[in-house]
């Protein structure tokens, strides 16, 4: 609403709970020429740069793979405030549930804890896949621009919800394999060390919020020139949005760049309720020769008067 009334938008967390909902905004900001700002805020931190920079300028040889680990599940079991109860007082239950299904109140499913029901959000994995999978395509090069923003197929693999109490659909452990037109294969996973490592044929690094290391020590450096290719440098997420909103330039996460890097995220989801690898072509954002798959993809199951 904010994007068709003219205004620029800074987005806290990366990017949408569906598919297409991610495609409308993005759309909405090319429309609209409007500034948006997605909540992707390690790039505006100098580790997550130069590890991209590192990549990008070839220090690492030609890139084999890249592991993105996540977190499992949620943080503890919840054996309080399970079961169905009054909402509390001043809480327009109705309206915080919105479009997603009315469940019934529970304390559990409420505040924070509403990530882990795919009603309202995606677990772990959608909850982080926005932040170290969008430095995953930074040191790929996979911006958005062209279509050139996602992997060709997606397969989820090694769903464990054996720990995930009823109340509770989104898995505890995950797999998703990604694999890229030039033959990168991406594993996103909580059974992994947490952040983002490429490994390439002449070495690897590995970065996460605070810490980085590298096969060579001396690319980490303080001076170390990786080379001619600079990524973009923020002064902070928030002060970069400001920034932009003056000066009318793109901001260091756009709307696109965080839809496609929780595309595969989506693509997951689908995968694992079909049993089945998916073909993607991030150009036309299609699932390939899977109309089943495709339609799920694109769902809005929408209550009452909600749309887009």
């Amino acid at each position: 609403e904010a994007l068709r009334n003219g205004k620029d938008v800074y987005c806290e967390k990366p990017l949408t709970h569906l598919f297409a909902e991610g495609q409308a905004v993005y759309r909405e900001v090319e429309k609209q020429s409007a500034v948006f700002q997605t909540g992707s805020q390690q790039r505006s931190e100098i580790r997550f740069r130069v590890a991209a920079e590192v990549v990008l300028n070839g220090l690492i040889g030609k890139v084999k793979a890249v592991e993105v680990g996540l977190p499992s599940g949620y943080n503890e079991p919840q054996t309080d405030g399970i079961e169905p109860a009054d909402p509390p007082a001043g809480l327009d239950y109705d309206f915080w549930c919105g479009p997603s299904e009315k469940l019934p109140y529970i304390f559990a499913r409420h505040h924070r804890n509403w990530r882990w029901h795919l009603g309202y959000g995606g677990g772990q994995l959608m909850d982080w896949i926005g932040h170290h999978n969008d430095i995953a395509h930074w040191g790929l090069g996979l911006e958005a621009t062209g279509g050139k923003g996602g992997p060709v197929s997606v397969e989820a693999q090694n769903w464990d919800f054996s720990k995930t109490p009823e109340i509770y659909d989104t898995a505890y452990e995950y797999d998703v394999v990604s694999k890229y037109a030039d033959g990168v294969e991406s594993l996103i996973s909580s059974r992994q060390r947490m952040g983002c490592k490429w490994i390439g044929e002449d070495g690897w690094i590995w970065v996460t919020r605070g810490r980085y290391e590298a096969s060579n020590p001396e690319w980490l450096e303080s001076g170390f020139d990786p080379g001619e290719w600079n990524a973009y440098k923020s002064p902070g997420h928030q002060r970069n949005f400001i920034d932009c909103v003056k000066n009318r330039k793109e901001a260091i996460a756009p709307a696109e760049n965080g839809h496609r890097a929780i595309t595969p995220g989506h693509l997951a989801y689908v995968s694992h309720e079909l049993g089945r690898a998916l073909k993607w072509d991030p150009a036309k954002e299609q699932v390939v020769g899977d109309d089943e798959a495709q339609k799920k993809l694109m769902a809005l199951p929408y209550r009452g008067d909600w749309k887009i």
